[in-house]
């Protein structure tokens, strides 16, 4: 039996929105899911430009990297190079069933539409799709264009969530934070994950 609660797959991509991602690492850390991390080379590059985060290139030392940053228990976060095709998240006999891609930039929404598999993000992506299982993409664009717009109404078709990052304001946001906060709760809540960080409509702000 397993230590832990759940298994998830979760990929950044290039987009704007990093905090949301880091955000979300931290809340399924303390829901006790293992995380199977994928991040791409753009990724890297925007969480250094976004918020003064170096990852490291190597998915070992990315592993420890992480895991100490979020003290996460031994195996919980295990990070995967866009090319190890024989990491679990490749096949469908293996992989878990369910994904997200925060932030989803339109170039991987295009990829994981046509079904590219052409890196281990779209592959992975591709396999949850081909199983039924539960894909939640998160496009950070502004404005969509017609053939972003395609592509998700092609992946809505499919079943795949999509969730723009468009945080609300009835929550009367003091911060930015508060702004991530929204966003995350919202993916916790179709994760089916108890979350305590985004108030119900109607209900006051603790």
């Amino acid at each position: 039996m397993s230590d832990f609660t759940n298994k998830i797959t979760l990929a950044i991509t290039g987009a704007s929105g990093s905090a949301y991602a880091l955000r979300l690492i931290e809340c399924l850390v303390a829901a006790n899911y293992q995380i199977y991390l994928l991040y791409s080379s753009a990724a890297r590059v925007v969480f250094d430009t976004e918020v003064g985060l170096k990852l490291p290139g190597a998915p070992e030392a990315a592993s420890i990297f992480l895991t100490e940053k979020f003290a996460a228990k031994a195996g919980q976060i295990t990070v995967f190079g866009k090319e190890q095709w024989f990491s679990p998240v490749a096949s469908g006999s293996a992989a878990p069933k369910t994904m997200v891609v925060c932030p989803c930039s339109t170039g991987t929404l295009a990829a994981i539409s046509t079904g590219m598999s052409d890196n281990l993000i779209e592959r992975a992506a591709d396999v949850v799709i081909k199983e039924r299982g539960q894909l939640i993409l998160v496009p950070r664009e502004t404005p969509f264009s017609t053939i972003h717009l395609q592509n998700m109404l092609s992946l809505s078709q499919q079943g795949v969530t999509i969730m723009p990052a468009a945080p609300g304001f009835y929550h009367n946001p003091e911060s930015i934070n508060d702004l991530i906060d929204f966003m995350v709760g919202r993916i916790l809540d179709h994760l089916n994950i108890e979350q305590s960080i985004m108030p119900r409509w109607g209900y006051q702000k603790s």
